[in-house]
């Protein structure tokens, strides 16, 4: 597939501007939500002890923040046709925004459950859009692209962590303030060219003539796309809940135990950076399956040996081999529309909400080592399934 893209890209010689802009616009879009779910999730220590919530209280709010997601997924995927996206992709990063803007002023458990039902709507609302943009900008584009605009996602989380740790003695009501009034600014900056994501132009129909068509995913495929995508974000949730404790648990120091995670999502973030060079020369099941095999070894590895060091490494390679799996399996689905999309990232989240509490579930009848074998066991799953899944395909 890529080497009958690559003839006719050369034919087409250059990209058109109005689809560089595309994805330039789309990079800012993953970016920023990196950055306001990184915002969020580091302060929400600071909003329990603003709201007087204990542990229950918590969790409800988690819960209406995840309910309001899922919900805002299947709306987006109703709505984010082509002659949409720019509205939704506008209107989730406002809503987002000012709903997390919100969520800093709550002081009532009710109120600050509300709010998080809102921020919940608008991410989801905000993930399908871009990553149904994401799917037509590449369809243009004619090559893998979606693996960089992840990375874009990852590398704007690092840059809101680092932010956070930076003002961890301010308010997170400020904080949540100035980041959400830095977005409605460039959101609203950029409103007048986010009309070119979802307008047809006569540029981007050149491009798409000389891109081979590919036939949609069956409903069955986008099931296993979906099934996939929850054992990869398990995963994910395993590595940003469970990590630090694991080195605790090795009597690692605070900042080792922090490093974890930091060092799973760096090595994320490289994997994705040059994800889509790896796609388009080897395609996208050879590069996602040895991907899997690569997190699977390296988490069981990193797990079998009590040494800091070791375990270290095996967060940051269990980071690096599924980097580029998410956006290859959003790639996937987007030929069959944003429903497709919506339903991927729907079974997806759900492995991301439910994940690190099935671990927990397992580590208080076993350890907490023995526990963090699963998501090893599911990398290596998506390893044999995954060329059934994305066969066809970049």
């Amino acid at each position: 597939m890529t080497r009958a893209i690559a003839p006719a890209l050369e034919r087409a010689r250059d990209i058109p501007d109005a689809v560089v802009r595309s994805r330039g616009l789309l990079t800012g879009y993953f970016a920023g939500l990196g950055v306001v779910m990184a915002v969020w999730g580091t302060r929400i220590p600071a909003v329990q002890a603003s709201a007087g919530l204990d542990t229950a209280g918590l969790a409800a709010v988690l819960l209406a923040a995840a309910v309001g997601m899922v919900a805002g997924l299947q709306i987006g995927g109703r709505l984010a046709e082509p002659a949409r996206l720019s509205q939704l992709l506008t209107g989730g990063a406002l809503g987002l925004a000012a709903s997390l803007a919100l969520v800093g002023a709550c002081r009532n458990p009710l109120a600050l459950a509300a709010a998080a039902l809102l921020f919940g709507a608008a991410h989801g609302v905000l993930d399908v859009a871009a990553n149904a943009a994401a799917v037509r900008c590449q369809e243009a584009y004619g090559r893998p692209i979606m693996s960089g605009l992840h990375a874009a996602y990852s590398v704007g989380a690092l840059g809101g962590a680092v932010l956070a740790a930076v003002t961890a003695h301010d308010s997170h009501t400020y904080i949540f303030g100035v980041t959400a009034t830095v977005v409605i600014v460039a959101t609203a900056a950029v409103a007048p060219i986010t009309r070119c994501v979802g307008e047809p132009t006569a540029d981007l129909g050149q491009v798409a003539a000389l891109t081979p068509s590919l036939p949609g995913p069956s409903r069955s495929r986008v099931w296993l796309l979906g099934l996939l995508a929850a054992a990869c974000l398990l995963g994910e949730g395993a590595a940003a809940d469970w990590s630090a404790v694991h080195l605790g648990g090795l009597h690692a120091s605070p900042a080792a135990g922090a490093a974890a995670y930091a060092g799973y999502s760096a090595a994320m973030a490289c994997g994705r950076l040059v994800g889509d060079r790896l796609i388009a020369r080897f395609g996208a099941p050879r590069v996602v399956r040895a991907g899997a095999i690569l997190a699977s070894a390296g988490l069981i590895a990193g797990l079998s040996v009590a040494d800091v060091p070791f375990a270290l490494a095996g967060w940051a390679v269990f980071g690096l081999g599924l980097s580029v799996t998410i956006p290859s399996l959003f790639s996937a689905a987007g030929a069959g529309g944003p429903r497709a999309v919506a339903t991927v990232a729907v079974t997806g989240y759900l492995g991301l909400l439910a994940g690190p509490a099935l671990i927990g579930a397992l580590a208080s009848a076993t350890t907490l080592p023995t526990a963090l074998v699963l998501p090893a066991l599911l990398a290596a799953g998506v390893a044999v399934l995954s060329h059934r899944a994305l066969e066809n395909r970049w």
